[in-house]
């Protein structure tokens, strides 16, 4: 499964996060995310590699109260994912700095607490399969970014809260809640 968010969902940089009026239950879910820099159709696996630079980590939120309502109802979750403001990306790194892209660790902090730790090598599928997969399907461009996925410990968020996104020891990522 993917969804793609649009171009709103990801706010200015250093812009803080508000919670929208229509959710009561926003949750964070921190992720890797990586910058397609040029064009591709059917990439096989074994040259996804080609296809991105750049990484960085990215938080999707998700109104969690709205998204059940759709699952219930058996309607896509956009509404849950895709509303102004619900990605925002932190600062890209290249990739070469990065010493083994197969056991790459990142966390999430949330009020200097750990609410989220993940490492690539546990994902279900790798950044190549993933670029693979969703190439199938869809022409990607360059500056497209794809959100990886997000390891357990996804939470509710609430106003004041201030989240760091950490990949190795570099922060990243850092978003007020408002």
């Amino acid at each position: 499964m993917f969804f793609l968010k649009p171009e709103t969902a990801i706010p200015q940089k250093k812009q803080p996060f508000f919670i929208p009026d229509f959710s009561s239950d926003i949750h964070h879910e921190i992720e890797i995310v990586i910058k397609i820099n040029k064009t591709g159709k059917h990439i096989q696996k074994k040259f996804a590699h080609t296809y991105y630079d750049e990484l960085t980590l990215g938080v999707d939120f998700t109104a969690r109260d709205v998204q059940d309502k759709l699952k219930k109802q058996g309607q896509p979750w956009e509404k849950a994912k895709s509303f102004d403001g619900s990605a925002p990306v932190g600062r890209f790194i290249n990739k070469n700095t990065i010493q083994n892209m197969d056991d790459i660790n990142f966390k999430l902090l949330v009020n200097n607490e750990m609410r989220q730790s993940g490492n690539v090598k546990n994902m279900i599928f790798s950044i190549n399969e993933i670029i693979s997969y969703v190439s199938s399907f869809i022409t990607l461009k360059k500056g497209d970014l794809i959100f990886t996925g997000t390891p357990s410990g996804v939470a509710k968020i609430k106003k004041n809260d201030i989240l760091e996104g950490y990949l190795e020891n570099q922060k990243l990522i850092q978003i007020i809640i408002k």
